[in-house]
């Protein structure tokens, strides 16, 4: 099954977006040949950029924070474990100090680093990093693999506290929803949302098998999701009744 994910507002698009950024990350720095690494220190960049567009780490504070009211309500109920409730809530503490150990907003310190801002000013122009513009990048490309990987493990732990945080709201986010068949009748599907319940996410999965590519779209009152089959270089609507599997969290 493909999963696809529709965040309702900008905060969860923000975290969305750094997930897959951290992810691609974790794939990269591993890797052992030159080009992997350029494109982890590409990574690194596109984190600080995302992560300064938005107050960040407030905003993680503020939902840690509020997690932690919301599992703390639990306590109490015959159907939850204190003991699972006690480390969950240790996380989310342990996520939150660490935040507001970090000195302002995620990677702030490597901008300290001279030589990974003049890399930074040009790794978006085409071509930008070649051996001419950068000779001391194109060298460091040519140290051994695991010497550069010490260093992007060096860098990359500046962004560690917002991606355990991400990591860790993501996941209880996700664990909030339950997950329904639906039917999407001649291609479309809709749904009025729940008044007086503030939904964040919807996730559909669907069988690649058939195919189908989705269109999704929504809002605080309703979802609605248009199936698109590819026909060639095109995209064409589907006109055929397709059930998939959809879950909203809040």
């Amino acid at each position: 099954m493909i999963l696809y994910e529709y965040p309702f507002n900008e905060r969860i698009r923000t975290y969305l977006r750094l997930e897959h950024l951290f992810q691609r990350l974790g794939e990269l720095v591993p890797r052992t040949h030159p080009i992997d690494h350029h494109y982890a220190l590409a990574t690194i960049f596109e984190v600080m950029d995302v992560a300064a567009r938005a107050d960040l780490k407030s905003d993680l504070m503020k939902d840690l924070d509020r997690q932690k009211q919301v599992l703390n309500g639990y306590r109490g109920n015959p159907a939850i474990s204190e003991a699972v409730l006690d480390d969950v809530v240790g996380q989310v503490e342990g996520c939150f100090n660490a935040l507001n150990k970090q000195p302002g907003k995620a990677g702030n310190a490597l901008t300290d680093n001279e030589w990974l801002m003049s890399i930074r000013s040009r790794v978006g122009i085409p071509g930008g990093t070649c051996e001419f513009d950068l000779p001391s990048y194109y060298a460091w490309q040519h140290r051994d693999a695991h010497s550069r990987q010490q260093d992007l493990q060096r860098w990359a732990s500046t962004l560690g506290a917002s991606a355990e945080a991400i990591h860790l709201l993501l996941k209880l986010l996700r664990d909030s929803g339950s997950p329904q068949k639906v039917i999407a009748n001649s291609g479309q599907y809709q749904q009025n949302l729940p008044q007086g319940r503030s939904f964040q996410l919807l996730r559909m999965r669907i069988d690649p098998t058939l195919g189908i590519v989705p269109e999704i779209s929504g809002n605080r009152l309703m979802v609605s999701v248009r199936l698109m089959r590819q026909e060639g270089e095109r995209q064409v609507a589907s006109t055929e009744n397709t059930a998939f599997e959809l879950t909203l969290c809040s």
